[in-house]
């Protein structure tokens, strides 16, 4: 079974075409920078054992358009990959926001309009999602279309974590309630962490960061709490989100400049966090900033910092102790200085770093704490594609629409 996934963030869309049940990657790439000028989209094709590298320079315009080039790329006629649409069986999408859904799904015409109404909930990402389904289905009209959720991991969070004190018909009757995000990544790389550790029981803090972050209260295989809520917006500060802020803020923002609520929800969402600080949204920028002497970038990565250890207390506090603290996504895989950064200070908790073992690129799992001390601070590579076709061939399997 040919299983294509389709990981779409919020500037990037990932992809990987599976031969599944053996996890056989036979094309693997990404789609960078969406809708700026220096967009591209780079990836390694594999055929009978050799691997042949494709990058196409062009613009891409948006999501929809870049899984309309990769659905050509692997049909191309001097490295094809299929020979016909009909051999891909299923395309596993990720969707941000999937509500009251707890497991992947078979994307029907009720769970597309389910996906299309929660819209503004994730609207960086659902809409994103929605299209890429779209023209997904019509390259692949035989395909099993799934949903893997982002959501789905945290569904159950704990209800002291989950709902916010407003009157309780806001939670019950309107769903008003921390949701929490991320949930694939977090998933994969506290699974990885357990069996590394060897310790099913693990108590673990889960960072990814990348243009979007959030953080994790992980204690075996269930979510405590996580800093993403209602929606992505919250928690740490990102690539262009806000993350947490004081809601009286926004009803100031509107009473007093006059702001709609439109132009709040772009400000909050496209118009914030690092890019708000500093004019960059892309951290490799901002540290170059910081390194040339700019005050307002500097500030933004001791801030971006600064949130990220509030958070490791106070999980730490939640868990009633630690076992692992995991850096995770492009950020937390590549920025030694940021882990640095993070790390800083935190004997009290048993956290540091040895700066040596910090410093050593590697693409594998590794541990980078001092050896004196407890607590493991690990760097683990997500795989947020395989976990997506793990989890989209056990539903087909499992729901029988697909029998190979």
């Amino acid at each position: 079974m040919k299983m294509l996934v389709i990981n779409a963030g919020s500037s990037t869309l990932k992809f990987r075409l599976f031969k599944m049940p053996e996890e056989e990657i036979l094309c693997t790439g990404i789609a960078e920078r969406i809708g700026a000028d220096k967009s591209s989209i780079q990836g390694t094709i594999t055929i009978n054992g050799t691997e042949q590298k494709i990058a196409h320079q062009q613009p891409v315009a948006d999501h929809a358009e870049a899984v309309r080039q990769i659905a050509r790329l692997l049909s191309h006629a001097s490295h094809p990959v299929i020979k016909d649409p009909s051999e891909v069986e299923v395309v596993a999408h990720r969707v941000v926001h999937g509500g009251n859904f707890e497991e992947a799904t078979l994307i029907t015409p009720a769970v597309k309009e389910k996906i299309r109404q929660l819209f503004p909930f994730a609207p960086l990402h659902n809409p994103v999602s929605f299209r890429c389904i779209e023209v997904a289905t019509a390259f692949f009209p035989a395909a099993q279309q799934v949903a893997v959720f982002d959501t789905a991991f945290h569904y159950h969070l704990p209800q002291v974590a989950s709902q916010y004190a407003l009157p309780p018909s806001y939670y019950k009757n309107d769903q008003i309630r921390a949701w929490g995000f991320h949930g694939i990544s977090h998933k994969y790389v506290t699974t990885q962490a357990r069996t590394w550790l060897q310790k099913p029981d693990a108590k673990m803090i889960s960072l990814h960061l990348g243009n979007g972050c959030s953080i994790a209260a992980v204690h075996g295989e269930r979510s405590l709490d996580t800093s993403m809520g209602f929606s992505p917006v919250s928690g740490l500060v990102m690539g262009t989100r806000s993350g947490d802020i004081d809601p009286s803020v926004i009803l100031h923002l509107i009473t007093q400049h006059g702001f709609s609520t439109e132009y709040i929800d772009t400000l909050l969402n496209k118009q914030s966090g690092l890019l708000g600080l500093t004019g960059h949204s892309d951290m490799r920028d901002v540290h170059k900033a910081a390194a040339a002497g700019n005050p307002e970038a500097q500030f933004a990565l001791a801030l971006y910092a600064y949130r990220i250890k509030k958070y490791i207390g106070s999980y730490t506090a939640i868990l009633n102790g630690l076992d692992a603290l995991i850096f995770t996504a492009g950020v937390g895989e590549h920025d030694s200085a940021m882990r640095a950064m993070i790390c800083s200070d935190l004997s009290f908790l048993q956290i540091s770093l040895d700066p040596a073992r910090n410093e050593q690129p590697t693409t594998d799992i590794r541990e980078i704490q001092d050896k004196k001390q407890p607590v493991k601070i690990m760097v683990i590579p997500t795989d947020e594609e395989l976990e997506m076709a793990r989890q989209s061939r056990r539903f087909v399997n499992t729901q029988g629409n697909i029998q190979k």
